[in-house]
């Protein structure tokens, strides 16, 4: 009996000792993660170049190419819309292409831009340019609606009087455009300016106040396009 009782310890610390060891891995530390890095945004549009009228329906849209840091395959979206804030999309696509053709409707004007991304990341839009595909027997394209300058959509600035800026064009480069200016405190502002020869026009702002705003752009013919709404903030 007494041999058996002096090995009963050693056992103990046996068994102790292998439970002990077991828990060590517990707290293994992981890898860190390395992080993605988005592509670079697609900074020119070679073709349609800015405010062009197409001849051919069936456009060729070509564009530079993104690069990125991670060696990660590139992909493209295409948006091609009514508007210049492509709410109104025509076509959308995906390629790996710096190229793509797409068959659009003779006499409409269109804007387009591309986005590059990769698996998990995008980039920031391109530029949108504005074009217009010809229409037989047509002699006079509407304006291009209004692109906007400053200020930044749904910005934050000062109060006090601020200047709207904006760009007009047209296909039709001999044509004289006005512009009809929309301003309020509310969405669908009523007209504050009729036939602003000017692309920029003073307003009065008070602080802690969200104000929207549209420009709508004629030619010599009479022809109107109604502009996009756009908004900002004082501080």
């Amino acid at each position: 009996m007494i041999k058996k009782i002096k090995l009963l310890p050693i056992v103990l610390f046996v068994i102790i000792t292998s439970c002990s060891s077991s828990d060590d891995g517990a707290g293994a530390v992981l890898p860190t993660p390395i992080p993605n890095t988005a592509p670079t945004a697609v900074n020119t549009l070679n073709y349609p170049t800015a405010d062009l009228l197409c001849i051919d329906s069936n456009v060729n849209f070509q564009w530079a190419a993104a690069t990125d840091a991670d060696g990660d395959t590139i992909n493209y979206r295409l948006t091609i819309a009514l508007d210049r804030n492509q709410t109104n999309i025509v076509e959308q696509l995906t390629t790996t292409s710096t190229n793509q053709t797409v068959s659009l409707q003779p006499g409409i004007a269109y804007y387009w831009n591309v986005i590059a991304f990769d698996s998990q990341d995008e980039a920031t839009a391109s530029p949108t340019y504005a074009f217009y595909t010809e229409s037989e027997g047509q002699s006079n394209y509407a304006p291009f609606a209004a692109s906007l300058n400053a200020p930044e959509l749904e910005a934050s600035i000062d109060a006090g009087t601020v200047t709207l800026d904006w760009t007009g064009s047209d296909v039709d480069t001999t044509d004289t455009l006005t512009y009809d200016l929309y301003f309020g405190e509310t969405t669908n502002p009523s007209i504050t300016q009729t036939d602003v020869s000017t692309s920029t026009f003073n307003v009065t702002t008070v602080a802690a106040t969200t104000y929207f705003w549209r420009v709508d752009t004629k030619d010599g013919n009479g022809v109107k396009t109604i502009g996009q709404e756009w908004s900002f903030s004082t501080n």
